[in-house]
């Protein structure tokens, strides 16, 4: 009798041991489907449409239902950038649209999530190399994925170089992670007053992304929001309008008052009305 017993006790054991293996290897970030969980944002998503958001996309937000707009929140997202990055996101926030933080180890498993860059601007291949590595760290997870390049990271002597390394990123990224969705922004610009400081550069990259890309991703110009669609210029270059800049009169929520020049944050209000047609360019992505 006492010998049954401990042969059906440790048949008992074996088999609750591999149930709970078989559940933890169930539970990991490579065994869930984005397409099928519902856990977290891990919701389906839409088919998408390609093309480029600008200032007409703030109303285009506005006109959105309750409904339509919250269906963004149920896609797993990562936003990664710097600076006018955590303006757009305070933006979103103030909007009801939170971006919960995430890195190599937090998984972005809440619908909308961000971090800032740990590469320090001016370095555009670091961060180009970090996104990477945080991406493929969640690849079964995301369904979109949102690269933002800083004020301070492209100028004339690398602009082709940048270029390059960008199409290899979203390229890889296309390659390695099954069905995964973007959204490109065009590079923000800096405010100035006496000469350009690299905002011709920065215009010659936003050309560049939307012929690239437009035909196949969402598209946030972020330059033509900013700059009223080129009516705020120097001579021929465009720069961030006045009203839109972090001033005294009225700051970035994190980022402090620009500069005279050579700055581009953007201002509380700001950021709020923009992140409008940021919102939009994601649900652009996956509706």
């Amino acid at each position: 009798m006492k010998t049954t017993f401990k042969l059906f006790f440790s048949l008992f054991l074996t088999a609750t041991l591999m149930l709970g293996c078989e559940k933890s290897e169930e539970n990991s970030d490579d065994n869930i489907d984005p397409n099928t969980s519902t856990s977290g944002g891990n919701t389906a998503i839409g088919k998408g449409e390609a093309g480029v958001t600008g200032i007409a996309g703030i109303d285009a937000w506005d006109k959105l239902s309750t409904t339509e707009k919250d269906r963004i929140k149920s896609w797993n997202t990562i936003f990664m950038h710097q600076s006018v990055g955590g303006d757009l996101e305070d933006g979103a926030n103030n909007n009801g649209f939170k971006f919960e933080y995430f890195d190599l180890n937090e998984k972005p498993t809440k619908g909308l999530s961000g971090n800032v860059f740990s590469t320090s601007n001016g370095n555009p291949l670091g961060k180009i190399a970090e996104f990477k590595q945080n991406t493929l760290a969640h690849k079964s997870i995301i369904k979109i994925a949102i690269f933002k390049f800083g004020y301070a990271d492209i100028n004339d002597g690398n602009l082709e170089q940048v270029k390059t390394a960008y199409k290899q990123l979203i390229d890889d990224l296309r390659s390695q992670v099954s069905g995964l969705r973007f959204v490109h922004i065009t590079p923000p610009l800096i405010y100035i007053v006496t000469k350009d400081d690299g905002n011709a550069a920065k215009m010659k990259m936003a050309t560049w992304m939307k012929d690239t890309f437009k035909t196949q991703d969402s598209i946030f110009d972020l330059q033509e929001v900013e700059s009223d669609n080129g009516s705020c210029k120097l001579g021929s270059v465009w720069t961030i309008c006045d009203k839109y800049r972090s001033t005294a009169r009225c700051p970035s929520k994190n980022q402090g008052i620009d500069a005279p020049e050579g700055q581009g944050h953007l201002c509380e209000s700001a950021a709020s009305r923009i992140s409008k047609a940021f919102l939009y360019s994601i649900y652009q992505a996956g509706k």
